[in-house]
């Protein structure tokens, strides 16, 4: 038995290599997680990064003005707005959400509207592109059936 006591080497281990290949791998994963985020979330973050700055003006179009009738923009503390369409939310959804933004619930007005579903938003006021932060309040159109 003593015989085979030695024979075998030892396994040589160099940690530093180990190491630098696990934090290459886990920046590989992390930057193709982000990668494949973005890919799928595009229009969310390139809203996001143009609502952002502040020499970008939306371009006049009818579709926009529409849209912007049931867009939120909810300014951070930081100074970086986002928008929030709730065009065709449920009420209920719309106000679980202000819970989250921590703003309040205004009036809610109902309108009669051709061909929309009884209960969903119509329209939000203050709407784009005035800004809304923390604590203000937000008035709901909704339609009535």
């Amino acid at each position: 038995m003593n015989r085979f006591a030695n024979s075998a080497e030892a396994p040589d281990f160099d940690a530093s290599q180990i190491l630098r290949r696990t934090r290459r791998r886990r920046t590989i994963g992390v930057a193709a997680v982000a990668t494949a985020l973005i890919a799928a979330g595009g229009g969310t973050a390139l809203a996001t990064s143009v609502a952002g700055s502040s020499n970008s003006a939306p371009a006049a179009t009818s579709t926009a003005t529409s849209s912007d009738a049931t867009t939120l923009l909810y300014l951070f503390p930081n100074g970086q707005s986002i928008p929030i369409d709730f065009a065709g939310w449920r009420l209920d959804e719309a106000t679980t959400y202000m819970q989250k933004t921590q703003t309040k619930l205004g009036t809610v007005t109902k309108k009669t509207v051709k061909g929309c579903k009884p209960g969903s938003v119509l329209g939000v006021s203050p709407h784009a592109p005035k800004t809304v932060k923390k604590g203000d309040t937000v008035d709901f159109t909704v339609c009535a059936g």
